[in-house]
């Protein structure tokens, strides 16, 4: 039986103090994807340089390094981005070449900012982060969800609980609608209906998808688009 694969996109690390640079991907990450039946692999940066960004998107790879890119996400049959605490410009040409393809792809957290960017949206600081920046707790807030959205159809719940470990919250998505907000207003679910999964969630399932059918739903569902 083939298995759906699915490119993680590797984040940057930096250690400034030793000049040392590492890309890394997050072990909950993978381990929900092998945990539903897919192959997870990595989309590593094919440029030396680290280039963060919060919200302009620039077409910086040269000729060699953009095919190295693509060539990567063509052996995929998904794409997710990973949350972190910094965003590498790279991270948002594979999601503005997975919206233009109809890649499926799940943003979670910084992930989802990079959805948004990739494709026009913008990002901001929250006003409240020591309420949303909760770094140990299982669940922190609800949410509720629209239920006329994609998202509904996976979770199949107009509330949920999640937990929120964030401090930018999605200011502008002209291309996507916002379908599932916590108590403060923040957008904690986009997505694109013109996509078939084209979806970012502002808290973290991969830490969640073990103990809570919810959050292993994400990736379930995730995953079978992706076999399609």
């Amino acid at each position: 039986m083939k298995k759906a694969v699915i490119g993680i996109v590797s984040k940057h690390y930096a250690n400034y103090k030793n000049h040392l640079t590492d890309t890394y991907i997050r072990d909950e990450v993978k381990q929900a994807i092998f945990d539903n039946g897919a192959i997870a692999i990595a989309i590593l940066p094919p440029d030396k340089d680290i280039k963060y960004i919060e919200n302009n998107l620039k077409e910086d790879l040269n000729e060699k390094e953009y095919e190295d890119l693509i060539y990567q996400i063509k052996l995929c049959d998904g794409i997710i981005l990973q949350g972190g605490g910094e965003s590498d410009n790279y991270e948002c040409i594979v999601a503005k070449y997975c919206y233009e393809n109809n890649i499926p792809i799940l943003g979670i957290c910084a992930g989802q900012n990079n959805i948004a960017r990739a494709i026009g949206g913008t990002t901001c600081k929250i006003d409240n982060p020591e309420k949303h920046m909760q770094m140990t707790k299982q669940y922190v807030h609800k949410i509720k969800i629209d239920k006329t959205s994609k998202f509904y159809k996976i979770i199949k719940k107009e509330e949920i609980m999640v937990n929120s470990r964030h401090k930018r919250t999605i200011k502008d998505c002209p291309k996507l609608e916002k379908v599932g907000f916590c108590g403060d207003g923040y957008a904690d679910v986009i997505e694109s209906k013109d996509k078939n999964f084209y979806i970012g969630v502002r808290f973290h399932p991969e830490s969640l998808y073990k103990i809570d059918e919810n959050m292993n739903n994400i990736f379930k569902s995730f995953i079978n688009e992706c076999e399609k």
